[in-house]
């Protein structure tokens, strides 16, 4: 279902600040965005001890994610005529720490700090997508695909165990894991499934951070640990029973945007503009062949251009990047007047899908949902959720 929404007259500028997002948080037009449950602090804390057990064990066995379970992407294709139009104005919110500067150009290659990993579970396995910081209220956003973020199965619920790792490298989490407080999409992909909204917007609370790790046998001394705010973790010998107990102490990362920054958002841009794409792919392609580990970031760089469709996912406008990447990638962001001095720039899309334009046997393009004023009534209501602390 496909639907024609007017969002007149909502226009940001390089100049405006993260303090303007103070108004009260307003829906896209005609009740466009759609939120998720929110998740209570105690769960959230939660969350992120299931990640941190055995030394990060759930973040390293992690694997890539895309919905091939659902249905395969590999019918997307490119139309040369066609493609989305902006719906009102071009707009851009500046990047955390550059509110009020001019925008910088683009020179070399940097990767930002604010790019990192997604990790969720479901059906009982861990699982990451690629995500970014984004600019918000209480620093405190990341943009990513709705597909990772949303379970489609389950309206209305942010995929279970989720978190954002910053800067992730092999179970290292060197600003922290910040858990998710609540998941704003669009209504169309929320209740449609409608890939021409594949873009999630998700408020996490502050990152906890593990700062000491020690042992005891002595099951009182687990309690109180645990009773003060640690993690415990009992070892069991292979008979069940408990031998001594791990003693995770963790403490208040503080706020995501104060920690790596976050990118600027940008709406309404004209297909045609360049963007670069981070994001860390680590899937095979068609043909079988595996280039990437998805331990490390990749990039491309290129024009927003040609129309993505795919019936099979209700895609009808996508614009697409020329470049290999694959399933991993999934939502990372494509910035738009990228700096590779501040490091920073506008998310102007995110990876939904994956294209075989020239049927080789490998990736030629990826493509994203076109960021319209719907995009930035649903980013607008997600930024100007507050979480805090859950230590």
């Amino acid at each position: 279902m496909k639907r024609t929404l007017a969002f007149g007259g909502l226009v940001a500028t390089t100049g405006l600040l993260a303090a303007s997002l103070a108004a009260p948080a307003q829906a896209a037009p005609g009740g466009a965005t759609a939120s998720g449950a929110t998740v209570p602090a105690k769960d959230a804390k939660q969350v992120v001890e299931y990640w941190a057990q055995n030394n990060f064990d759930a973040l390293r066995d992690a694997k890539q994610y895309h919905p091939d379970y659902k249905v395969s992407t590999h019918t997307a294709r490119l139309k040369s005529s066609g493609g989305p139009a902006p719906d009102s104005k071009a707009g851009i919110v500046a990047p955390i720490g550059e509110e009020g500067k001019a925008s910088g150009k683009v020179k070399n290659v940097n990767l930002p700090k604010t790019i990192g990993k997604v990790f969720f579970t479901r059906g009982g396995h861990s699982y990451w997508c690629s995500g970014t910081s984004v600019q918000s209220k209480y620093h405190n956003l990341v943009a990513t695909a709705g597909h990772c973020a949303y379970n489609t199965d389950d309206d209305d619920n942010v995929l279970d165990n989720w978190v954002f790792v910053p800067g992730y490298y092999q179970g290292k989490t060197p600003w922290g894991i910040y858990a998710a407080k609540q998941a704003f999409t669009h209504y169309d992909f929320d209740v449609y499934e409608d890939f021409d909204r594949d873009y999630a917007f998700v408020s996490v609370y502050n990152g906890l951070k593990v700062s000491s790790v020690s042992s005891t046998t002595d099951a009182k001394a687990a309690a109180d640990f645990e009773k003060a705010g640690g993690f415990v973790y009992p070892v069991k010998d292979k008979n069940g029973r408990i031998v001594k107990y791990i003693l995770v102490t963790v403490v208040d990362a503080g706020r995501l945007g104060d920690n790596v920054g976050g990118q600027g958002f940008a709406y309404n841009i004209a297909p045609g503009k360049n963007v670069f794409v981070f994001a860390y792919p680590a899937g095979e392609h068609p043909d079988g062949d595996k280039p990437y580990s998805g331990i490390t970031p990749k990039w491309l760089y290129g024009k927003t251009a040609k129309n993505v469709v795919n019936p099979a996912l209700k895609i009808e406008e996508q614009i697409a990047v020329k470049g290999a990447l694959t399933y991993g990638a999934d939502g990372g962001p494509w910035l738009y007047r990228y700096s590779n001095t501040r490091r920073t720039g506008y998310v102007n899309g995110v990876v939904s899908t994956f294209i075989d334009a020239d049927g080789n046997g490998r990736y030629d393009y990826v493509g994203s949902p076109f960021f319209d004023g719907e995009t930035y009534g649903v980013y607008k209501a997600a930024a100007n959720v507050w979480s805090g602390s859950i230590r």
